[in-house]
């Protein structure tokens, strides 16, 4: 397979470069330290793993069910446009919107690698620094295992969301050390947590739920972290400083909101695009898409202390003002325990997979 092949569209041989704004800070007090960052850290080490290794990679992906998602799923089901479709069309579709989804998560995680390398520098606190190193290397691993993923299982590649796009730039450019939080922890990440905990719970398939299972740990994490961090910087600021934050907020989520609708698939297939669009906005399984994925969002952006009359109605207008009464940390113990519940059973897997081999021997030692 030629590189061309691996894209829906050719990708620019330059980089794409983010001008950063902000200082690196650096502090030589190392006697202190919150305890519940320390924790967050010490956590940090000891949950590290290989993505190489602790991923089952034999296990198969169906490429044009990538997940194993009931048809009901699909966001066209029930309309005009998919009832006129060929199987063909309807399996090619499946195809892109796999590439595309997946993707949108691989770069959602390049975003993540390269601003929380970016929080290292910019935050004042050793303890956060400390953290954030730890997130750094989650990133990584996360880029290289969507990476394997998407070349390895699906065989093709989307170009970044230009939603996504907009908020990884505006929380880079920002020079105030706590943007870059509020944009990746606490939106890009919560956004993601829920969209992977969506489809970790939904797939049918093997390796996708596993994949998504592992990620989400680690993920439960960072956007504790955020909170974290921002919750005790928040407390202090000024209502004209909590106002800007709250404005920041408010064009990010609606960025978030528009970042899952699919526009680049319908485009890519030259599909009619503002009539597959206008079906997905007004379609059941989508409202109830979007309020699921700010399931981690809005209690987060609740807790943190930003909270005004804007965010408020904004969250109205999308319907997802209900969620700020979720509990964020049943939900993150949740995640953490579905982690090591795959776990076990893929080491319960492999203990009846060697016993079948040593009774297999035993029998072929003895004749019987």
């Amino acid at each position: 397979m030629s590189s061309f092949d691996l894209y829906s569209t050719p990708v620019p041989t330059d980089t794409w470069n983010v001008p950063m704004a902000g200082d690196t800070r650096f502090t030589w007090e190392y006697d202190d330290g919150r305890d519940r960052l320390l924790n967050l850290y010490q956590k940090g080490k000891d949950k590290q793993w290989d993505a190489q290794k602790r991923i089952d990679w034999s296990l198969e992906v169906d490429p044009v069910n990538i997940a194993g998602l009931p048809e009901n799923f699909n966001p066209l089901f029930g309309s005009d446009i998919w009832e006129k479709m060929s199987q063909k069309e309807r399996d090619e579709f499946g195809r892109h919107q796999g590439s595309w989804l997946f993707s949108q998560f691989l770069h959602g995680e390049q975003g993540a690698l390269n601003v929380s390398a970016r929080i290292v520098q910019t935050v004042p606190d050793l303890d956060s620094k400390f953290y954030a190193a730890t997130q750094t290397m989650d990133e990584a691993r996360h880029v290289e295992l969507y990476t394997k993923f998407v070349h390895e299982k699906i065989g093709m590649y989307y170009p970044v969301n230009q939603d996504l796009a907009k908020l990884l730039a505006e929380s880079l450019e920002d020079s105030r050390w706590d943007l870059p939080y509020l944009g990746m922890q606490v939106l890009i990440e919560g956004l993601a947590l829920a969209a992977f905990g969506l489809y970790r719970d939904m797939s049918t398939n093997p390796l996708v739920k596993q994949l998504l299972a592992y990620v989400m740990q680690d993920e439960a994490r960072h956007v504790a972290f955020g909170r974290l961090a921002l919750k005790d910087y928040y407390a202090e600021l000024t209502d004209r400083e909590r106002r800007e934050r709250e404005e920041f907020v408010v064009e990010g989520c609606y960025l978030m909101r528009d970042r899952f609708k699919g526009r680049e698939i319908f485009e890519q297939l030259d599909m009619p695009v503002e009539k597959c669009m206008e079906f997905v906005d007004n379609s059941e399984m989508y409202s109830l898409y979007q309020s699921l994925l700010f399931s981690r969002i809005v209690p987060c952006v609740r807790d943190v202390g930003l909270w005004g009359d804007k965010v408020r109605a904004a969250y109205a207008d999308m319907g997802v003002l209900d969620n700020a009464k979720a509990d964020l940390e049943a939900l993150m113990k949740q995640d953490e325990e579905i982690a090591e519940k795959v776990d076990e059973e893929r080491y319960a897997a492999e203990l009846a997979a060697r016993k079948d081999e040593v009774d297999q021997a035993i029998t072929l030692g003895t004749g019987d």
